[in-house]
């Protein structure tokens, strides 16, 4: 079904400046349907694999025509990249290429550099992990939780590759900032929302970290809600 939108072979051509502006067939209503589906699949597998971003439907439905199923489009793709050692994921609301988990070993032994976190210490990522599993959380709260100080120079860190940002403030004395995570963090973990998280008990019962402790110990184990105003 050709929409307005379409260059007809043979149709105008508007010139400005001395350049041809040539609209950008999303339709190909001249194909037939198989080839049609096809080109389809290669111009959406094409912009996300360009992209250094989990690509969002409304991108991909720029270059597919008004009657194209994205979802099935998708699973196409996938189903093509059976046996690959890549995959098509959603993550932060989008779809990105990923290596499959079963690599990981192979790419470690590679040595190779393929993640933000990869310039982290343990220490900033768990922090990271726990503003995930509990914001809107304070820099007080997650010192409780850790049973020490987490630092500012953690936060500033984890700020500064902007996989958290400033939350509301704290309604706690001294009206402290809280921390919250950013698309960029669903995207470096491989979530598509906050709800794909794995299981908070694991990180307790591997002794990283201390829910309880936030709520038995409300001076926050002698931490200054102050310390956490923070300018933004």
């Amino acid at each position: 079904m050709a929409g307005s939108d379409i260059a007809r072979p043979g149709g105008r051509r508007k010139k400005a400046a001395g350049q041809e502006n040539v609209l950008f067939d999303r339709e190909l209503a001249s194909l037939p349907p198989a080839l049609r589906w096809r080109e389809w699949m290669n111009r959406v597998e094409a912009v996300i694999f360009a992209s250094a971003i989990p690509v969002d439907r409304a991108t991909l439905a720029r270059v597919v025509g008004q009657e194209c199923n994205i979802d099935l489009i998708i699973d196409d793709i996938r189903e093509e990249l059976r046996g690959r050692p890549f995959d098509l994921v959603a993550v932060a609301g989008g779809w990105h290429h990923r290596t499959r988990s079963s690599y990981a070993p192979a790419i470690w032994a590679s040595g190779t550099t393929t993640q933000p976190m990869a310039g982290f210490n343990q220490q900033e990522a768990i922090v990271l992990i726990a503003i995930g599993y509990f914001q809107p959380v304070t820099r007080g709260e997650l010192s409780t939780m850790f049973g020490k100080e987490v630092s500012r120079d953690t936060i500033a860190s984890l700020r500064e590759a902007k996989l958290i940002t400033s939350g509301p403030r704290s309604p706690t004395p001294g009206a402290p900032y809280t921390y919250v995570t950013t698309p960029a963090f669903l995207s470096t973990f491989g979530f598509d929302t906050l709800r794909d998280l794995p299981d908070i008990e694991m990180l307790e019962d591997s002794g990283l970290l201390n829910r309880r402790k936030v709520a038995d110990d409300p001076d926050m184990n002698g931490t200054s809600p102050t310390e956490d105003d923070e300018d933004d």
